[in-house]
């Protein structure tokens, strides 16, 4: 057999790293006393869109205990193609949809429903008693308006935001940023869905897990990305 039409042999493949990166390897495996801490924590999950529905799918199968789900919003059939909902919930309040599916994969998750728009008077009341809060709205005033109220007034809350996961680019190029104490930022930074680029439920699931496992890994006490 010619050598030379021998597909090659994945195994022998390496990443291609300019730059030697080290990468942080936890010593400890995720034994019970760990899955028992993440069992104790609550997170609000502000917007349950494309970002926020799958970050709070992952994080109850991760063994979160408790989440806090806000949204206003109801189930549109123009967006299933990327949110966590079916065609039976169409309609439905998003908060209310959400928390049914939750429910089958755990029913012992907790779960708070806020069926409110996210206002800079009602935010504090919102999070009150979360461990952690993911940012996952679309509309960039309200976006604004939670990492800026949380920098200023709530400065020890770990806040996981996103920005730029729109279009078709590499999922390669969403990276989580810790961009100050208690700030982290999910994406590519630039792509917006306001400047034409299309949304797709493969980079969309792609930066709702980065948010999730950086959820994940700041309630286990690992703080950097």
């Amino acid at each position: 057999m010619d050598d030379t039409n021998r597909a090659p042999d994945l195994t022998d493949l390496r990443p291609h790293r300019p730059e030697h990166v080290e990468v942080e390897v936890p010593e400890t495996t995720l034994d019970p006393a760990l899955r028992a801490r993440l069992r104790t924590c609550t997170v609000a999950i502000i917007g349950c869109g494309g970002l926020g529905s799958n970050v709070a799918e992952m994080l109850v199968r991760s063994g979160i205990g408790r989440l806090t789900l806000v949204d206003f919003d109801t189930v549109d059939e123009r967006n299933l193609n990327r949110q966590f909902f079916f065609r039976d919930q169409i309609g439905a309040p998003k908060v209310v949809a959400l928390a049914e599916n939750l429910q089958r994969i755990r029913s012992d998750v907790r779960l708070d429903l806020v069926a409110e728009r996210a206002t800079h008077d009602n935010l504090l009341g919102i999070v009150r008693g979360a461990c952690a809060i993911v940012e996952a709205v679309d509309d960039a005033d309200v976006k604004a308006m939670i990492l800026n109220t949380c920098l200023t007034e709530l400065p020890d809350m770990p806040l996981v935001t996103a920005s730029g996961l729109a279009g078709y680019g590499s999922t390669n190029a969403i990276v989580t940023e810790r961009m100050a104490e208690n700030l982290y930022v999910v994406g590519d930074l630039t792509s917006d869905v306001r400047d034409g680029h299309p949304l797709f439920a493969s980079r969309v699931m792609a930066a709702a897990a980065a948010q999730a496992h950086a959820v994940v890994r700041v309630l286990l006490g690992y703080l950097e990305p």
